[in-house]
C-alpha cells in the first residue's frame, strides 16, 4: 500500500535509516552519563518523599550530598543504600535529613558491602517500578470498564489557572463538554527549576505547578468524570526541563496518561544543555515506556519561530528522530503522539493545501502513531470571530487527516488566558467538525500527481537531505547551528551541564537495570 500520497517507500526507508544513524551517537552519549534528575529519580522511585523547611526536595539534600562526597559518576544507589545499612536511619528520608544535618557522609563501599547496598536499592527501587506497574494495569481495568472516547481523535484541552482547586471544577466541567484529555500546563518557568515543588499548589503564572499531590488530587476528580460519563478522561502534563526524569517517575506513580515529552524542546525553547537533556529524556522515556503513558512531542514549538512552509522539513525530520529515540527507549507507537502544527500564515495563497499535505505527510509517514495536531497560535491576532474560523479550518484539517489527538484552539488565543465560555465555544467548534466530517477522511484523496501530493513528496525529499547533512556534522552541531526553530544551542551552553557526570566503570543504577532488562 503506497498511501493517499503515493510516497517512495524507499525514500520512506531512506529517512528512517538516516534518523538511525543521526541518533545513534546521540544515545550512545546518553547511556555513558547520569545526570542529578536521573539519579533523584531513581531514589524517587526507592520511596524517598517530603522537603525540608525551605521547600527544597529531600532528594535534592540527598543527591547533593552524595555528589559532594564521591561525585555522581558512580550513580548514587551504592552509598546511599550503604549509609542507609550503617547510619541508624530508618529510611532514605531520615538518611537525608541526617545527611543535611553533616551527621552523615557517604564513601563507596566494596567486597560484601557493595554487593549488600546493590541488592538493598534494586530490591527499593523495583517496588517503585512495581508500584508503577500496578497503576497502569489500573488504567487498563478503567477503560475497560468506562470505555474509550467514541470517536478520533481524541479532544484535548488545556487548563490551568494556577491554583489545583481551581483547576478540578474547570477539568471536570471541560470534560462534561466533550474534552476527551485534559492538560494541566505547567506553570512558566518551572522547566527551569532543578527540584519539583512539593505538596498542593494555588499559585503559578500561566499555568498549575507539576508536583506528586497535584497530579494526585487532578487524577482522583478525572476518575469521577470518567465514572459520571462513561468515559475513561485522560490527564496530561508536562515530562520536559531539569527535573524530567522526576516527573516522568512522579506520573507513572500517580497514573498520569501522557506527557509532553520532546527530545529537543528544552533544549531549542528553555536553553537546556543539549547533553542534559539528551540524558534525562533517555530515562523518562524508559519510565513513560513502563507506565503506559503517551508522550507528546513538541514540534509545533518550531513553526512559531520558523516559517512553517520554509522550516516545513524539519518538523518531518524532527519526528522521525523523535520516533527513533523513543523506540530505542522502549516506547511502542501506539505511544508516539507525534506533534505537528497548522501554523502557516492564513494570508499565503493555497494556505489550506498546504496545511492539508503536511498534516497528511506525518499521518502516513508514522500510521500507527496518535499524532497530536496542534492550532495556530502564531497568526491568532485577537479577532476572535477570524480565529473562529481558522480553528474551525484547523479542526477539519485533523479530521481529513484522520489524526489521533487534536488540541483544541482557542480564539482568544494570545488575547487572555481562556475562560470556561472559551472553552465551551472552542469545543462547540470541534464537535460540530468532527460531527459533520467524522468519516471524511475515509472520502478524501488528493489527485495524483496534483498539488498536495507534490509538496509531501518534496518535504519528504528535503527532510533526507537535511538528515544527510546532520549524519556528516552530527546532531549537536545541528542543534548548535540553528537548524531546528532557528536556535542556536551549542553542546557546552546552556543551563544544567553541571548537573552531568560520565558514568566511571562502577557505575550502578538500579532503574536502567530492571527498566532494560524487561
Amino acid at each position: 500500500m503506497r498511501g493517499k500520497l503515493d510516497l517512495d517507500r524507499a525514500q520512506v526507508r531512506r529517512a528512517r535509516q538516516l534518523a538511525r544513524r543521526a541518533g545513534k551517537p546521540v544515545v550512545d552519549l546518553a547511556r555513558g552519563h547520569t545526570t542529578v534528575a536521573v539519579e533523584r529519580a531513581v531514589l524517587r522511585l526507592a520511596g524517598i518523599t517530603g522537603a525540608d523547611p525551605d521547600g527544597i526536595p529531600w532528594v535534592n539534600r540527598l543527591v547533593d550530598a552524595v555528589a559532594a562526597d564521591v561525585g555522581l559518576g558512580h550513580g548514587v544507589s551504592v552509598p546511599v543504600f550503604h549509609a542507609l545499612a550503617i547510619s541508624g536511619a530508618h529510611d532514605l528520608t531520615m538518611l537525608a535529613q541526617k545527611a543535611a544535618a553533616g551527621s552523615v557522609r557517604f564513601s563507596l563501599p566494596s567486597g560484601t558491602a557493595a554487593t549488600a547496598a546493590r541488592r538493598a536499592a534494586r530490591r527499593a527501587v523495583a517496588a517503585g517500578i512495581k508500584r508503577i506497574d500496578r497503576r497502569r494495569a489500573e488504567r487498563e481495568r478503567l477503560v475497560k470498564r468506562y470505555g474509550d472516547p467514541r470517536q478520533r481523535p481524541w479532544i484535548y484541552l488545556i487548563v490551568a489557572t494556577g491554583d489545583i482547586y481551581e483547576d478540578i471544577p474547570q477539568a471536570q466541567a471541560a470534560a462534561r463538554a466533550g474534552a476527551d484529555v485534559i492538560a494541566v500546563i505547567r506553570s512558566t518557568g518551572q522547566s527551569l527549576l532543578d527540584y519539583v515543588p512539593e505538596g498542593p499548589t494555588r499559585e503559578g503564572f500561566a499555568g498549575t505547578y507539576a508536583t506528586q499531590e497535584n497530579f494526585r488530587l487532578m487524577r482522583a476528580a478525572l476518575d469521577e468524570s470518567s465514572k459520571e460519563l462513561g468515559r475513561y478522561v485522560r490527564l496530561t502534563n508536562y515530562a520536559s526541563g531539569l527535573c524530567m526524569p522526576e516527573i516522568a517517575t512522579l506520573a507513572g506513580l500517580e497514573r498520569l496518561d501522557m506527557m509532553l515529552n520532546d527530545s529537543m524542546y528544552g533544549i531549542l525553547f528553555r536553553d537546556i544543555n543539549p547533553i542534559r537533556t539528551f540524558v534525562d529524556q533517555r530515562f523518562s522515556r524508559q519510565i513513560h515506556a513502563r507506565a503506559g503513558i503517551i508522550i507528546n512531542t513538541g514540534e509545533d514549538n518550531y513553526l512559531t519561530t520558523a516559517d512553517a512552509v520554509e522550516a516545513a522539513h524539519t518538523v518531518t525530520v524532527s519526528q522521525l528522530l523523535n520516533e527513533y529515540f523513543a523506540h530505542e527507549a522502549g516506547l511502542a507507537d501506539w505511544q508516539l503522539g507525534l506533534g505537528h502544527a497548522f501554523e502557516i500564515d492564513p494570508d499565503l495563497p493555497e494556505s489550506f493545501r498546504l496545511e492539508l499535505a503536511h498534516a497528511l505527510l506525518a499521518r502516513e509517514l508514522f500510521p500507527d502513531a496518535p499524532l497530536k495536531w496542534m492550532p495556530p497560535t502564531r497568526h491568532m491576532t485577537g479577532d476572535v470571530f477570524r480565529g473562529n474560523l481558522l480553528d474551525g479550518f484547523f479542526n477539519l484539517v485533523g479530521t481529513l487527516t484522520g489524526q489521533g489527538i487534536l488540541l483544541v484552539g482557542m480564539m482568544t488565543e494570545a488575547v487572555v488566558t481562556p475562560w470556561l465560555s472559551d472553552r465551551d465555544i472552542a469545543l462547540q467548534n470541534v464537535r460540530y467538525v468532527l460531527g459533520a466530517c467524522g468519516g471524511l477522511h475515509e472520502d478524501f484523496v488528493p489527485a495524483p500527481g496534483g498539488f498536495i501530493q507534490r509538496r509531501a513528496h518534496h518535504v519528504l525529499g528535503e527532510s533526507i537531505e537535511l538528515l544527510e547533512r546532520i549524519v556528516d556534522d552530527g546532531l549537536l552541531n545541528a542543534i548548535a547551528d540553528g537548524t531546528f526553530g532557528i536556535m542556536k544551542r551549542p553542546a557546552d551552553g546552556g543551563k544544567g551541564l553541571s548537573g552531568v557526570a560520565r558514568h566511571e566503570d562502577d557505575y550502578y543504577n538500579p532503574a536502567t537495570e530492571l527498566l532494560e532488562a524487561a
